[in-house]
């Protein structure tokens, strides 16, 4: 009995590894590396972010494992952004400002990409803009103090 219950526990975790690693980013569980078709030219316009309902983007930990999550992705005068609330507390918003070199997946494509925590109250006032947009919240909703944005630039694969 104690070897079929060893085995059944075992079998689970490799079944809960493989769904975290191959299929996740699953709503707020994170995943292993990304897959899609890669996009090998640099993006000038990224308006089409905005028809998109949610994005992944990995990032690489600072021991060198891929992280992937889901993120509220936007497009502000052709710019891209991705956001998070109390961001400060999460994994892969500082894994980003040790490494800026990360991975966008919107609808299936793959962008590498570079990061850059916005700073900057104007541009942090324009990405606000476009995520409220975005997700039909009230016009002139205050952006609060805990909400971040990373502007992604296009990057050679």
């Amino acid at each position: 009995m104690w070897k079929w219950l060893g085995l059944t526990l075992g079998l689970i975790v490799v079944v809960g590894v493989s769904v975290f690693w191959f299929v996740c980013p699953c709503a707020t569980v994170p995943g292993g590396p990304l897959a899609g078709d890669p996009v090998d030219r640099e993006i000038g316009d990224w308006e089409f972010l905005n028809e998109v309902e949610l994005c992944q983007m990995q990032i690489s930990l600072p021991s060198g494992v891929p992280w992937s999550l889901n993120l509220n992705c936007m497009a502000a005068q052709g710019q891209a952004y991705v956001s998070c609330s109390y961001c400060a507390d999460k994994i892969w918003s500082s894994a980003a400002l040790e490494n800026p070199r990360g991975i966008l997946r919107a609808e299936r494509m793959i962008y590498p990409v570079t990061l850059r925590r916005v700073l900057d109250g104007e541009e942090l006032d324009t990405a606000w803009a476009a995520r409220v947009a975005k997700l039909g919240l009230t016009p002139g909703t205050p952006r609060p103090d805990h909400w971040w944005s990373f502007h992604l630039r296009s990057r050679p694969n």
